[in-house]
């Protein structure tokens, strides 16, 4: 290397490099232009600035919306998805035994209140109506003869009291012949005479007592007379009881609706036999409401007669309103098939559901079929 290369080295390490003073030169024009305008850094630093502040701003209105979305729409409300729709299920029996005949609804159908749903065979309540009103006739007869009977009877008692004064007369006057008699004497009648009024006086005497006792002979067939009819009156009562059962059996032949509502759960055919108490088909009402199961916690400001929307899972567009009607005084479980033992084992405190009716107050404006078991979300305003 010679002195030349040497010199230029030196200078470049002492002056800085060419980039460098490049860099320079560009900087100090750069804070020449425009004669004093803000500088590129100065700009690029006042928009980040302003972005920072639309962005807390940003934040800030979100923070609000959320805010007010939460006291409005929020706060004020409890809501659960454990609810279900409930209503009156009829479970439809029979009251007699017997074949079934016909089969006059069908599944889902709509019925009304004592409209005929199955009609059993009527033969043999017929049969049994027809005797027993055979025996109520044969009662009534014997009630009848009963009567006439104590008609007669009383008549023969009227005629052994009039014996009985007849002979009370002619005793009275035979013993006072007798008496007379004996005062008299011999002196002035025979003794045959005063034997024969003696004689007559005794005759008389007992003629009397038969005279009473047929008299009380007729005053007893008297009263077995009106026993007799009381016997016959209660025979022909039980009668007409039997003839009343066997009229109400045969009516019972005919199985009726006793609420109006739709048929479900239809198990009966024609030709099958039916027993009492057996169920045929189900009619559920057309009323029905919503049992909401919410948790305790849910419960503080829960009051009857709050304002409630109900969204029925099978309709999203169905929107249904009611109000709290009562809160049951119990959790669920306690009265499930088989309530928790707390006092027994380890205990983890879980928190319970209390059943809540909620009452549908726009209900038979809707067209749809709501039946019990359709689930539903209630949202009730609590504050």
């Amino acid at each position: 290397m010679d002195h030349y290369e040497t010199r230029t080295i030196v200078d470049l390490t002492q002056n800085g490099s060419p980039a460098r003073e490049t860099a320079v030169d560009s900087e100090d024009r750069t804070k020449r232009d425009d004669g004093g305008a803000p500088t590129a850094r100065t700009v690029r630093g006042w928009s980040g600035t302003k972005k920072r502040i639309g962005f807390l701003v940003g934040a800030l209105v979100v923070c609000v919306v959320v805010a007010l979305y939460y006291s409005g729409f929020i706060a004020p409300f409890e809501s659960t998805d454990d609810a279900f729709i409930e209503g009156h299920v009829t479970q439809v029996a029979p009251q007699v035994a017997g074949r079934v005949a016909r089969v006059l609804v069908s599944d889902n159908q709509f019925v009304s209140a004592g409209e005929v749903l199955v009609q059993i065979e009527p033969s043999d309540y017929e049969a049994k109506l027809q005797q027993q009103r055979a025996k109520l006739a044969s009662a009534q007869s014997r009630l009848a003869q009963a009567s006439a009977q104590l008609t007669v009877d009383q008549a023969k008692a009227e005629q052994e009291r009039a014996a009985v004064l007849a002979a009370q007369a002619e005793a009275a006057r035979a013993d006072a012949d007798s008496k007379r008699y004996e005062a008299i004497g011999t002196s002035g009648v025979s003794q045959s005479q005063i034997d024969l009024a003696a004689t007559q006086a005794r005759s008389t005497a007992a003629t009397l007592t038969a005279a009473r006792n047929k008299e009380l002979a007729a005053e007893a067939q008297v009263s077995l007379d009106q026993a007799s009819i009381q016997t016959a009156a209660a025979e022909v009562k039980r009668s007409e009881a039997t003839v009343q059962q066997a009229e109400l059996d045969l009516s019972y032949t005919q199985v009726q609706a006793q609420e109006s509502g739709y048929v479900t759960r239809k198990t009966v055919e024609p030709g099958s036999y039916v027993q009492p108490g057996q169920a045929l088909l189900a009619i559920v009402q057309r009323e029905v409401w919503v049992v909401a199961n919410f948790k305790e916690t849910q419960l503080t400001h829960m009051r009857p007669g709050q304002s409630v929307k109900v969204r029925v899972d099978a309709y999203p567009h169905l929107k249904l309103t009611g109000h709290v009607d009562s809160v049951q005084s119990g959790s669920g479980a306690r009265f499930s098939l088989f309530p928790p033992e707390n006092a027994t084992g380890n205990y983890v405190k879980v928190v319970q559901r209390v059943p809540v009716k909620i009452v549908l107050d726009n209900l038979f404006g809707t067209h749809v079929v709501l039946g019990p078991g359709m689930s539903v979300e209630p949202k009730v305003r609590v504050r």
